[in-house]
């Protein structure tokens, strides 16, 4: 049985953080080729350090003499991502860091595996997918995740709008929150690291600028009197991004995910096309997630998904309601098969996953965000609760 009383912590960190400006130079890559191609197969890695950014994989078009083309393109989507983070320090600038591409064509034994042996689509890659759902935050997400990411993105705005001039885009923050009969009651910690702009900056003059914009991101009643505040806990912070640290793709798989509250299969999304499992079955695995608790079937759902390299159908489907269910796991399990196609076609087809969408999942969640009118954040839709009801 699930504890009902204990507290959880997660973190998060800002799109000015080095994985995430790897995360988000790759998913530009991505969008690029999948404006041109919609069918484009696509894995953009990224590595950036004091001045210099490398950007390897591999992409597949159907006209692959158009390849060289777009390469050409390449360093200039880099640019503008660091330009648009906010980068212009002495050791890391958008418009002088020195920008290595060595993209190259898809391995065709890769192409293959995709294609199927019977000209039906396969997964890209073998793997488990988890999705997950709870109903602690309108968002159905977990609550301590979902606002340490609320928190960096109103910093983020406040910073690019001018508002606040000596905050500089690295940042991490990190909330620890109480929880009673399983509902977050309070928050016992929060951590805060912002890089900012002058080495004469306290810890004290960094909370006064964040503070305001802390309680206005998360609940008043959460914030007491014993809550405890950690602003810059080190002190300065004035080196920040690649130069302060390297950064490299995919290794902010729990930020990008539930902030530890759930399992986690293990594979990165940034800069994967959606024939790859580990993004778009993780994406099918939240949105199955989130509509059983959003038809009241349980307060917390868990489903994974599990697929093999080449073969279109996944090999498993399981769920866990963690003791808050209204209808058996079994039950469910049963259902979404029947009300979702979960080939990597199927999976596709229906969250409209061949668009150029993921450059804006590279920071601050690929979950719990608001479903755009472009098809961006699909998997966040809720409009799979009928469909469960009647399954069941």
């Amino acid at each position: 049985m699930s504890r009902d009383n204990y507290i959880f912590t997660s973190e998060s960190v800002s799109e000015g953080h080095p994985d995430k400006v790897c995360d988000r130079i790759s998913d530009a890559i991505l969008d690029a080729f999948l404006a041109e191609e919609p069918n484009a197969r696509v894995a953009a890695e990224t590595f950036a350090t004091t001045n210099r950014v490398v950007i390897g994989g591999e992409v597949g078009l159907q006209d692959q003499d158009r390849l060289r083309v777009y390469m050409d393109r390449i360093e200039d989507i880099a640019r503008a991502c660091i330009r648009d983070i906010g980068y212009e320090q002495d050791k890391f600038h958008w418009e002088t860091c020195e920008i290595t591409n060595l993209l190259h064509e898809q391995s065709a034994h890769i192409a293959q595996g995709v294609t199927g042996e019977r000209g039906d689509e396969g997964a890209g890659d073998q793997g488990i997918m988890f999705g997950y759902a709870t109903n602690e935050t309108d968002a159905l997400m977990p609550a301590p995740i979902q606002f340490s990411h609320a928190i960096l993105r109103r910093l983020a705005e406040v910073r690019k709008s001018g508002v606040e001039p000596s905050l500089r885009p690295d940042a991490k923050s990190q909330l620890s929150l109480r929880y009673e009969n399983g509902k977050p009651v309070e928050v016992t910690q929060i951590v805060l690291s912002t890089q900012h702009e002058s080495e004469a900056q306290t810890s004290d003059d960094i909370r006064a600028i964040v503070e305001p914009y802390i309680r206005e991101v998360l609940p008043a009643e959460w914030i007491t009197a014993r809550t405890e505040w950690w602003v810059n806990p080190t002190g300065t912070f004035v080196i920040g991004g690649p130069d302060g640290d390297a950064g490299l793709t995919g290794r902010k798989i729990i930020v990008d995910t539930y902030g530890g509250a759930a399992p986690h299969g293990g594979g990165a999304f940034s800069g994967k096309d959606p024939t790859k499992v580990d993004r778009s079955a993780a994406y099918a695995a939240r949105y199955l997630a989130k509509n059983v608790v959003a038809a009241g079937m349980a307060e917390r759902c868990t489903l994974q998904l599990s697929y093999a390299i080449g073969v279109a159908r996944p090999l498993s489907i399981y769920v866990d309601t963690h003791g808050t269910g209204e209808v058996p796991p079994a039950k469910i399990e049963e259902a979404v098969a029947k009300v979702m196609d979960l080939t990597p076609r199927g999976i596709r087809d229906k969250l409209q996953l061949n668009k150029p969408i993921y450059q804006r999942t590279a920071a601050y969640g690929h979950f719990g965000r608001e479903p755009d009118g472009d098809g961006g954040f699909s998997w966040e839709k809720t409009d799979l609760v009928d469909a469960l009801k009647k399954a069941v």
